[in-house]
């Protein structure tokens, strides 16, 4: 057997374990924390890939293995690649308290409605979308991924962080609630546990059933009457279906809502659990916006000005996009869009003599585009109990798909 035992801010591994080891495998300060038996030999985990091989040629000979982990090793650890390698079946795993529970602890904080996502080793920006859609985030952090640069992603985000550094340790243990501006002016070292961002107005959510992130909404497309929006001047919902079907808005996205007018697709972004961003040049509409995005509890960051020019204030480049206005400007606005959005563009256009141009510079931009012409009838009433049906305006849907990148290899990215 492997027996993996989770320390750190845990209680520390049982000597009994420990004294039939023949091979104690950890990170440095796990292994300088324990007394080992005097013959023992050691591997510091450093890469992954050679300690493995060595933790194989004593399995291979039935000479146990001990492995030493932070927390809870079964919770973003070692767990997983242990169980890859050797089976699940071969691992005796003890779990100590994971960091992420002593973090909110610490804070006399509930976890269960908390959302948990690794930055160690992965690129942060799924890390930094999280936290912009969602109240509570505990983020896993990393070199390149830590609260320095999670702070400078956040500045404008009004979130608290809180960065918990040595969780478990008695001497060196230090949990600070900072400000996103004050975690990117500082070099925090290499003793970050986990850094929580707190959105304080929200973080107190209701009793839960489910722990996680909140379950998906039931329905999306919501009516038109579910948004304030000036004289119809909205995303009708059947165009906001297909549109959101193309968007494809989900947990650690970046959706742009470019001439959002009333942000109706903004706000059914974020509901779906995407951050999003919603660009409109009226006054009166960025308070619409804003009000949407309050009245369905969702967070979208809202900015004043006219697209193109204000797509260059926008540091990080989207996931998906979705261009609602745009008048004789609008071949530069999806030009724009389409230089920076990761997978998709949506257009949607009542003007069929907008398409052309529109469609062309998804094109030139390297996409696969498509569309439809969007018709619909609504049931409507009429005097004496029946009913007729009621046509909306034709809409033409537009979308482009950045193909994917292949490898040498051939496979997909």
């Amino acid at each position: 057997m492997i027996t993996v035992v989770g320390t750190g801010t845990g209680a520390p591994p049982a000597e009994e374990v420990l004294a039939g080891a023949e091979l104690v495998v950890g990170g440095r300060r796990h292994l300088e924390a324990v007394r080992l038996p005097d013959g023992v030999e050691r591997v510091v985990l450093g890469a992954l890939a050679p300690a493995l091989d060595t933790v194989e040629e004593y399995v291979a000979k039935d000479r146990p293995v001990v492995v030493l982990a932070s927390g809870d090793p079964g919770f973003f650890g070692i767990v997983r690649a242990l169980a890859e390698r050797f089976g699940p079946e071969r691992l005796d795993v003890r779990p100590g308290v994971s960091s992420v529970a002593t973090a909110f602890a610490r804070l006399g904080l509930t976890w269960d409605d908390a959302i948990v996502v690794s930055a160690h080793g992965r690129d942060p920006r799924t890390a930094v979308n999280v936290c912009r859609a969602h109240p509570k985030v505990a983020v896993l952090t990393g070199p390149g991924a830590g609260p320095a640069e999670l702070g400078a992603a956040l500045r404008d985000s009004g979130r608290v962080l809180v960065v918990a550094c040595a969780l478990g340790d008695p001497e060196r243990e230090r949990v600070e609630r900072v400000t996103p501006a004050e975690a990117a002016a500082r070099d925090w070292g290499t003793a970050v546990s986990v850094v929580l961002c707190l959105d304080e107005t929200r973080m107190l959510g209701p009793v839960r059933t489910l722990a996680g992130p909140e379950v998906r909404p039931a329905g999306w497309a919501l009516d038109e009457a579910d948004f304030a929006h000036r004289d119809s001047m909205i995303t009708k919902f059947e165009v906001r279906a297909l549109a959101l079907a193309r968007l494809g808005p989900r947990l650690g996205d970046l959706v742009w809502d470019v001439g959002a007018g009333s942000g109706s697709v903004a706000v059914e972004c974020a509901r779906l659990g995407a951050a999003a961003v919603a660009v409109e040049k009226a006054p009166d509409g960025v308070a619409r916006i804003r009000a949407n995005a309050a009245a369905h509890g969702v967070d979208v960051r809202v900015v004043h000005g006219s697209a193109p020019d204000a797509l260059t204030d926008l540091a990080d480049d989207p996931d998906a996009v979705f261009v609602g206005g745009g008048g004789r400007e609008l071949p530069a606005v999806v030009t724009a869009c389409a230089r920076r959005a990761r997978r998709t563009v949506v257009v949607a256009m009542a003007a069929l003599d907008r398409v052309p141009a529109a469609r062309e510079a998804l094109k030139s931009a390297g996409f696969d585009c498509d569309g439809v012409l969007l018709q619909s009838s609504r049931l409507a009433p009429l005097p004496g109990d029946v009913t007729r049906l009621a046509a909306t305006n034709p809409v033409f849907l537009l979308w482009g798909v950045r193909p994917p990148v292949r490898t040498e290899e051939g496979v997909a990215q």
